[in-house]
């Protein structure tokens, strides 16, 4: 075989292997299943956020340390770019994200049918089924006495969404720690028998032009990178005065903080490792 033969047989095999490769790209088996990843980055406006020693400042130009940073999210649903929905299913559909755990940040999702996933959609909360079910029933991110010890009222029956703790010079000084404290514990499920606040709240949220490909033959998942603003919870429709209304738990102005939070998710990037 001369020099120029043996060229053509390397541009033919590497343009056979191109066209292989892209054929094994487009055939997607919903049958088949895989994993996806989301990575739930906690950040105070362009900075990672620190607990205990960042100092930032709200809208209102008001210091304040932020000391404890938490949240559930649940009801997952993943969007294909064919127009199809996933649902993951309910059960084990709910996550505690903590930004003092690192490892409650990562969630993996599995036995997720093959596509190229493009948006996301799910709940800032626990949703009033759940919330209503017996206590022996909720388990894992939800076990009041385990992973979600300090994230429900138990005179209230029922969990606390979002929970935000700092200090700021501007709060009035707890005298028990002496330090100047707020606390924002955000929840409400619309009520059992009757009426009440309803603080849940469903984002969804597009990776614009990137997807996730799911496959089963992936070597690792593909993730979705979000960033989560933390001071958004503060910032928005309404800005939070935190020497008006240092302490907000179960009362009508949370509605104002729901509404913030709602808010402050947004995807940063989608990686696929194959």
């Amino acid at each position: 075989m001369n020099t120029k033969n043996i060229a053509l047989f390397f541009i033919i095999s590497a343009v056979s292997i191109f066209l292989t490769s892209c054929d094994k790209e487009s055939e997607i088996n919903p049958n088949e299943k895989g994993s996806i990843g989301l990575h739930f980055d906690n950040r105070a406006g362009s900075s990672d956020l620190a607990l205990n020693t960042g100092n930032y400042t709200n809208a209102l130009n008001q210091a304040l340390n932020i000391t404890t940073f938490n949240y559930f999210v649940s009801n997952i649903k993943l969007h294909n770019e064919d127009g199809s929905v996933y649902t993951v299913p309910q059960a084990e559909s709910y996550f505690l994200i903590k930004e003092s755990e690192a490892e409650s940040q990562e969630i993996e999702l599995n036995d997720v049918p093959e596509g190229n996933y493009n948006k996301i959609t799910f709940t800032i909360g626990v949703d009033s089924l759940r919330n209503t079910m017996p206590i022996s029933e909720r388990t894992g991110a939800l076990d009041p006495a385990g992973e979600a010890e300090g994230m429900y009222w138990m005179w209230n029956s029922g969990y606390i969404f979002m929970k935000m703790e700092g200090t700021s010079p501007v709060a009035p000084l707890d005298s028990a720690s002496n330090t100047n404290l707020f606390m924002y514990h955000i929840g409400g499920f619309g009520g059992y028998s009757s009426q009440t606040i309803n603080n849940i709240k469903e984002v969804t949220l597009s990776f614009g032009n990137e997807s996730a490909k799911v496959r089963n033959d992936n070597m690792e998942a593909p993730e979705a990178h979000l960033y989560v603003d933390a001071l958004k919870v503060l910032n928005g429709s309404t800005n939070i005065d935190i020497s008006a209304t240092p302490v907000v738990m179960f009362a009508q102005y949370s509605t104002n903080i729901a509404n913030n939070y709602a808010n402050m998710f947004s995807v940063n990037h989608v990686h696929n490792h194959n």
